[in-house]
């Protein structure tokens, strides 16, 4: 090996290795309790390690989606049928929350999907590109998990806990 060629963290590792066993989650599970079961223990994991990816200074690069509109729709679908009545929930981390009178509802399956879009994107891009490529898109995933897709995973993570938790029957989620 080279002086100045990169090699990945051992966290780094494990982040493709979580964000690729959580798209595999989704592509094969279709009862609700083994899904909601897999993602309360992928989704806490994913968080924690993507938290802890090399923040350093970020080189041009974007991650090119190769997600297919027809394929997050699958999995989108998916998901929804296999929630069922307890896909929707109310959501509180919106911004628009702040000006609405109304509760505002989110879907535990579009969250995922748009997971699964992100974690999909970036587990093709890694495939086909150098070690240090790698770590400027790892970085750049830290950067679109500070921005937008954490706060898409921990609420998704509360209404997946009250799915599985919830005391009163009334409440559907």
């Amino acid at each position: 090996m080279s002086g100045n060629e990169t090699t990945l963290l051992p966290n780094e590792l494990a982040f493709i290795a979580l964000i690729n066993e959580y798209c595999q989650a989704l592509e094969r599970i279709d009862l609700r309790n083994e899904m909601v079961e897999a993602m309360l223990k992928l989704l806490p994991r994913i968080y924690i390690s993507a938290a802890d990816l090399n923040a350093g200074a970020l080189i041009e690069t974007y991650i090119n989606p190769s997600l297919d509109e027809s394929t997050y729709n699958r999995v989108r679908e998916k998901v929804a049928a296999v929630m069922a009545d307890e896909d929707i929930y109310l959501e509180v981390f919106l911004e628009d929350m702040k000006y609405s009178d109304t509760p505002i509802s989110a879907s535990i399956s579009e969250n995922l999907a748009d997971l699964y879009q992100e974690f999909f994107n970036v587990i093709e891009a890694v495939q086909y590109v150098s070690t240090s490529e790698q770590a400027d898109l790892l970085r750049l995933c830290y950067e679109n998990f500070t921005a937008y897709w954490g706060q898409t995973l921990v609420n998704v993570l509360r209404a997946l806990h009250n799915v599985k938790f919830q005391t009163n029957d009334e409440t559907s989620y």
